[in-house]
């Protein structure tokens, strides 16, 4: 997904919704908003900065585990359509996880980004729950060649479809970051979409 310096016109991925179902289209968005600065895991401060972590080499991920929320899912691999749109796991199929394929895999040097449903006409989807994350949670994803990336929940952001974070989710990076993305905030009936954007920044562990 293309990116430009923070105050350029960006191409900005924003998750919508339709009758209830998490999807992807593009919007615009002249100066994202910055998330939330990282918190220690008890709640009491800022968190330390942790030393940098050797990057693995490149390997597709295949399963996302979020204890905190209870998740365990498998983990397909996404791209984007002719118009730029990230693409998104089946409908049909809301259990589901995508990894951005044409961005780092978990674990590489730069950002890693997982995107799912929030929910489906059978209700709650993969993703149901990521807006209960806090700072100092893990999610653990499993990778083709058998390893695993553990990264630790730095911030927990929510934002309007027209102010996505787009720097700092595809944004270049020189450490090993996930991004976890879904539908967030109200759900507009008249237009069949989520208003906002659950967003998780998360940064690998040793």
């Amino acid at each position: 997904m293309s990116w430009r310096r923070p105050g350029w016109a960006v191409t900005a991925v924003a998750l919508l919704g339709t009758t209830g179902l998490g999807l992807v289209a593009v919007g615009v968005s002249t100066d994202p908003p910055r998330p939330p600065r990282p918190q220690a895991a008890d709640g009491t401060g800022p968190a330390r900065s942790a030393p940098p972590v050797p990057p693995l080499h490149r390997a597709e991920p295949v399963d996302v585990r979020i204890p905190a929320i209870g998740v365990r899912a498998r983990v397909v691999p996404v791209g984007a359509d002719a118009g730029g749109r990230l693409e998104v796991p089946p409908l049909d199929r809301p259990t589901l996880a995508g990894w951005y394929r044409h961005g780092a895999s978990p674990g590489e040097t730069g950002n890693a980004v997982l995107v799912g449903h929030v929910d489906s006409a059978a209700g709650p989807a993969v993703f149901f729950d990521l807006g209960r994350l806090r700072a100092g949670d893990t999610v653990r994803v499993t990778r083709a060649d058998a390893s695993i990336a553990t990264f630790a929940v730095d911030a927990v952001g929510s934002y309007p479809k027209d102010r996505f974070p787009t720097d700092l989710v595809y944004g270049p990076s020189d450490a090993p970051g996930l991004r976890l993305i879904t539908c967030g905030g109200r759900f507009d009936r008249d237009s069949g979409d989520y208003v906002d954007n659950v967003v998780v920044f998360a940064t690998r562990l040793p």
